[in-house]
């Protein structure tokens, strides 16, 4: 019996590698596209059943991947995830996470993908009218990254082929750079091992739902294997965690020394967000969350 293939954009990312991991766990034949612009050569295992290919989604012709490899299914996570830059830059922003997601999902219907799996984001809510957010809060968007990922969502959804789009909370875990913003806990953790100055923008009571990396491959391993297409998912513990709370467990940990510093918030960040978990429990039967709290340490020695 053959193997299903899975081809997976950005699969040599943070998030992406673990769900590579995971698909080979499986037993699943493994297809990456990545430009290796943030990902990493070795983030990415050694398996007779993985293929590297270095493309650039929204430059390079990925037709040729599609008609050599023929793959089952699809999951897409290449895409510009800072806030701050999508502001700055967002010509750049709305051509990789809007038009490149357009090129590949006319390539998928043209080649009959059996499901297609995404990656969209808590900021497509904006500030919360309630909490937790489910999935039928208004979605205002404060920053071009959040409009471009609510685009996506769109144009995947008018696509006719069967999808699933997570809304991921705040991810973090091993291989998280701490360069990037939105890895607050790679950022804490890398200061203190470091003794250096950490940065915190706004007061620092900014709730935030950290969801740890290898739930969130776990949960995409269902999302091929169940029976569920065509649905918008929160993925999340559902907790929320102040970034002075999270300073505060970080700093006892790691016997850090140093106060915060706080500067004036920064535009397009959202005071709060928790996402509601229910219609991921109800939907894929994910139960096995990871407790913030016991990883903390054990990530001293992984994130870069």
């Amino acid at each position: 019996m053959t193997k299903n293939k899975v081809l997976i954009t950005g699969g040599a990312g943070f998030i992406g590698s673990h769900i590579v991991e995971k698909l080979l766990e499986n037993n699943y034949n493994v297809i990456i596209i990545d430009n290796l612009s943030s990902g990493s050569i070795e983030n990415i295992p050694n398996s007779d059943t993985l293929k590297l290919y270095q493309l650039n989604i929204e430059k390079d012709d990925l037709e040729l991947v599609f008609q050599k490899e023929t793959p089952d299914y699809v999951i897409h996570l290449a895409a510009q995830t800072s806030v701050n830059f999508s502001i700055s830059h967002p010509y750049y922003d709305a051509n990789m996470n809007v038009m490149a997601s357009i090129k590949l999902l006319e390539l998928c219907k043209k080649y009959n993908i059996k499901k297609f799996i995404t990656a969209s984001s808590a900021a497509i809510y904006g500030n919360p009218k309630y909490l937790p957010i489910d999935e039928n809060h208004p979605t205002e968007p404060m920053s071009q990254y959040g409009l471009s990922k609510l685009t996506m969502e769109k144009y995947i959804k008018l696509s006719g082929i069967p999808y699933i789009i997570f809304r991921f909370s705040n991810a973090y875990g091993p291989r998280q750079k701490s360069s990037k913003e939105s890895g607050v806990v790679a950022i804490f953790n890398n200061a203190m091992k470091n003794n250096e100055p950490i940065n915190i923008y706004g007061d620092g009571e900014q709730i935030r739902d950290f969801i740890y990396v290898e739930d969130i491959a776990n949960i995409c391993i269902k999302a091929i294997n169940l029976n569920v297409e065509n649905e918008i998912i929160n993925f999340s513990t559902n907790k929320g965690v102040s970034l002075n709370q999270l300073f505060k467990v970080m700093k006892s940990l790691y016997n850090y020394t140093l106060n915060a510093n706080y500067l004036p918030e920064r535009i397009g960040d959202i005071k709060n967000s928790i996402l509601s978990n229910d219609k991921a429990y109800n939907l894929l039967k994910f139960t096995n969350y990871t407790k913030l709290e016991k990883r903390l340490e054990i990530l001293a020695n992984y994130i870069d």
